[in-house]
């Protein structure tokens, strides 16, 4: 192009940018562009080769688009062999500080050859004699290609002027306009593949997130156990947002209605305060819900909070499992290790449980707080056992089921001091010696403060305003049961054993324990009575027990004897039972000797 006349060679160089840069904006993909300009600069500039290096990710160059004209004008791909080639950033820095600055070009002649790394990937070359001005073959002119932001994109590196002379001063300014717009054109494709990436990435991570939420959604919806996703914020806090059928199933309650509640309207109270301690947070509990029939089922409730990256917690994801089998099963093992199986009533164990939390360490005196009247055995306050005029054995107390489920996932045990059997009377897994000093449900711990009524025997002082309360024992052996066994047979005792519990519970009041101790001898006992009233119920038991036993059309008779002993605070368990036990013996001798016909049996 120097050989023209100036105007002539601005106007040529203007068109051909334009024609150039157009085909460089038209390229459809990354490696079109870059395609694009080695073609540019081969066709439209006036080389016979072009090659660009672009940059890697780890700052490398690598050769990734080659053009080269043969003899006769057409394209020839003889140097497409350094496709792939790798120079290091390193080499390729030294080399371009080494060379002349032609504007943001950078020219390297010939007689540098030391400044050529050996890892730059080179083509031509070779020993020439050249006049001056001319294009020696291992001269090379290199043009950095950049970013908007200044980032260095590739070296555009062209060959072989087909003038054969080293570029003018139009060929040089026409070089680096196209150098920029490559750099500009690079850069935009290079926008564009990272966004049809970007795009592609998004409509996978979409149909993954479809999927996967079609996937929740059949999780839920058809899951075997009950599920609910609760809100934790807004008007709609703590409400059941969404559930699914096996949770209307278990409840027995429709989506709509359960929408308009939470698990706070459904839970039992006395379960409110295990599902306060998970209202908002991962945990698990054991509750009952409110079923629509109105009776209550056991579940276990395992929350999951399901956050948000921005707003935080936002839901709680809730499991409910349908346990009540289960909890009917375990308070069934737990009735049968503290009931006696044959009668009902509470074993061994249990009674001495029952004296256990009836009891403290320490016989002496309280503060005035906790000896008055409404400790141990009162009601919200009044004591039935005070009331004035009242007498327990004025007509005998309803009669007193035996501990049978009662339908609700627990027990219906009327069986007397801390009603509910052990596990209730001890606050539901307490041991027997956590539970001491509580009994009817009411927490007591003598020496804290707290409210107990100490036990205290009638000879010790009863009524006074730091006297307690006496608490009777009962020991109760039958008379001439063991004759029963031998003459009809162990069916017969067992249903002799069973009648007599059914009396004993008849004739004590609803408050009192009766309980089997073993073999043909039961335990009554009987708080807040006086010795005459203790009196008066030994003979009502008496009185209860003596009337003939029907079984299998023949008429059984037993006697009781009772002994009346009395359990304080300070005493033994053992050492309550076997008082009982002596007096009891001593009732028996002293009938023996009065020429009674009771005798021991068994």
């Amino acid at each position: 192009m120097e050989t023209e006349p100036e105007p002539y060679v601005r106007l040529a160089t203007l068109r051909t940018l334009h024609r150039v840069i157009a085909d460089l904006n038209a390229a459809r993909s990354l490696a079109g562009t870059l395609q694009a300009v080695v073609e540019g600069a081969v066709t439209g500039l006036g080389f016979n080769s072009a090659v660009v290096n672009m940059v890697r990710p780890d700052g490398d160059l690598v050769v990734a688009a080659v053009w080269e004209l043969g003899v006769e004008g057409e394209a020839d791909e003889g140097i497409n062999s350094l496709l792939g080639q790798i120079g290091s950033r390193e080499s390729w820095n030294r080399l371009l500080n080494a060379g002349d600055s032609w504007g943001s070009l950078v020219f390297v002649p010939h007689d540098r050859g030391w400044a050529r790394p050996v890892d730059i990937p080179i083509w031509g070359g070779g020993q020439a004699f050249v006049p001056a001005g001319a294009w020696h073959p291992d001269d090379m002119l290199l043009a950095p290609m950049y970013s908007f932001g200044g980032e260095l994109l590739g070296v555009l590196s062209v060959d072989r002027p087909r003038n054969g002379r080293r570029p003018g001063p139009w060929t040089r300014e026409a070089l680096e306009m196209f150098a920029q717009q490559a750099g500009i054109a690079i850069g935009n494709a290079r926008l564009r593949a990272e966004m049809q990436r970007a795009l592609v990435r998004l409509e996978r991570e979409q149909q993954a997130l479809g999927a996967s939420e079609e996937s929740y959604r059949q999780a839920f919806e058809f899951a075997p156990t009950g599920m609910a996703i609760t809100e934790l914020h807004g008007e709609s806090r703590g409400r059941l947002t969404r559930v699914n059928d096996a949770l209307c199933r278990l409840l027995g309650r429709s989506r709509s209605s359960l929408h308009r509640q939470s698990f706070a309207d459904l839970v039992h109270p006395e379960d409110a305060g295990q599902l306060r301690g998970i209202a908002t947070e991962n945990g698990r509990a054991e509750v009952r819900l409110a079923r629509r029939d109105g009776g209550w089922l056991w579940v276990n409730l395992r929350n999951s909070v399901i956050s948000d990256a921005v707003e935080g917690a936002v839901y709680l994801l809730t499991h409910v499992e349908d346990i009540e089998d289960r909890k009917r099963h375990e308070l069934q093992l737990a009735h049968r290790a503290s009931h006696d199986a044959l009668t009902g009533l509470p074993n061994a164990a249990e009674l001495k449980a029952r004296l256990r939390m009836r009891l403290c360490d320490h016989p002496g005196s309280l503060p005035a707080v906790a000896q008055r009247p409404g400790g141990l055995g009162a009601f919200g306050g009044f004591d039935p056992y005070e009331a004035p005029g009242y007498d327990p054995y004025e007509a005998p107390g309803a009669a007193v089921e035996q501990s049978w489920p009662d339908g609700h996932g627990g027990f219906a045990d009327h069986g007397g001091l801390g009603s509910g059997g052990l596990a209730e009377a001890l606050g539901g897994g307490q041991t027997a010696d956590q539970g001491r000093g509580h009994a009817y449900g009411h927490p007591a711990v003598s020496d804290a403060g707290y409210d107990h009524v100490h036990a205290v025997p009638p000879e010790d002082g009863v009524g006074g305003p730091q006297g307690g309360r006496a608490l009777a024992v009962l020991f109760c052996d039958l008379n001439g049961f063991k004759g029963i066994n031998d003459r009809h047979g162990h069916a017969a005792g067992d249903a002799t054993l069973i009648e007599v519990a059914q009396r004993l519970q008849n004739a004590v009041r609803e408050g009192d324990t009766v309980a089997r101790m073993g073999g043909d001898e039961f335990v009554v006992l009987a708080d807040g009575v006086d010795r005459a009233r203790a009196k008066d119920l030994s003979d009502r038991l008496r009185t209860a027990i003596a009337p003939p036993i029907r079984w299998e059309n023949r008429t059984l008779r037993v006697g009781v004897s009772i002994g009346i002993g009395w359990a304080g605070c300070g005493m033994s368990i053992d050492e309550v039972l076997h008082t009982a036990d002596e007096l009891m013996y001593v009732e028996k001798r002293a009938r023996a000797n009065g020429g009674r016909s009771h005798r021991r049996a068994g």
